[in-house]
């Protein structure tokens, strides 16, 4: 594997302070050459001031949080990083690579869950380039990369987990949303690691049961939070008829025997896990008549 290798420039400034004056030296010798019939005082001068452009070609700009690749004939020749004016061979191709942070967020794919459902998910992923020269060399578009990587991922993380949990303490991928974060960026960053490329963030973006489950899927959903809120209910009802039993137990002024009290927590069951008003009704008589 191609590696990076940090390059040092030099100063483009200090070389257009040499270049510079070496040009219009030049360029004036060959005119003062040229008035005085000198061919080959002009030819040499004439030379010297093509040297002289070609090697103002070496100068190049290095952007804060960007970096500038250097090949001499194929060869990777290292990495300028230090932003501002520099000049290197003028033989040297200098290729752009940003190291800037970037945000890449994949299609709405259909994929199965761990149950089978088809859902559709996509994933945000906040990236930078880490290592410019295994950017470059080690995979053919490192952009195009990180898309069809992010994109595997995503799919791979979707048949790892059910869209909701069915048991308590289960991954799913709506109710644990930092665990599959973090299952995310991991795996992306497995994916991303020869291409020089570091993962920052990694989250879903869209979760959502595909349209033709959706509708019954919310129906099992609404049933499932039903049956959750009357467990609720029942629980608290009970614990309500407990502690009503416990003070009247105490209390000297009513004593109950077993059937009045099977009545009492009948009605107060009633009452309280009812889900419309209750309607008082007068007993006229007694509890055995």
């Amino acid at each position: 594997m191609v590696r990076e290798r940090i390059r040092s420039a030099i100063s483009g400034w200090a070389a257009l302070a040499v270049f510079l004056p070496l040009l219009i030296g030049s360029v004036y010798q060959f005119v003062q050459a040229a008035r005085a019939n000198d061919g080959w005082a002009g030819a040499f001068w004439g030379v010297a001031g093509l040297v002289v452009i070609v090697c103002l070609t070496g100068l190049f700009v290095v952007n804060p949080n960007e970096a500038r690749v250097l090949q001499l004939f194929g060869d990777y020749a290292g990495t300028v990083r230090e932003p501002g004016l520099r000049w290197a061979n003028p033989f040297f191709t200098k290729r752009h690579v940003s190291q800037r942070v970037r945000n890449f967020e994949s299609s709405r794919m259909k994929v199965n869950d761990a149950d089978g459902n088809p859902i559709e998910i996509a994933a945000v992923v906040v990236w930078k380039v880490v290592d410019t020269a295994e950017a470059m060399f080690e995979v053919d578009d490192y952009q195009n990369y990180v898309k069809v990587q992010t994109e595997a991922a995503v799919r791979t993380l979707a048949t790892r987990y059910p869209y909701d949990s069915h048991h308590e303490g289960e991954v799913s991928l709506r109710g644990s949303t930092a665990a599959v974060a973090g299952d995310l960026k991991s795996e992306v960053q497995e994916r991303l690691q020869k291409a020089g490329v570091q993962v920052i963030e990694a989250r879903l973006s869209h979760l959502a049961y595909a349209p033709e489950i959706a509708s019954a899927m919310l129906r099992r959903q609404q049933a499932s939070a039903i049956i959750a809120a009357r467990q609720k209910i029942v629980e608290g009802a009970v614990g309500m008829v407990e502690m009503a039993l416990e003070m009247l137990a105490k209390s000297t002024q009513v004593r109950l025997d077993e059937e009045r009290k099977a009545a009492m927590v009948s009605n107060l069951l009633v009452v309280l896990c009812a889900d419309r008003e209750a309607q008082p009704v007068v007993n006229a008589g007694t509890l055995y008549q």
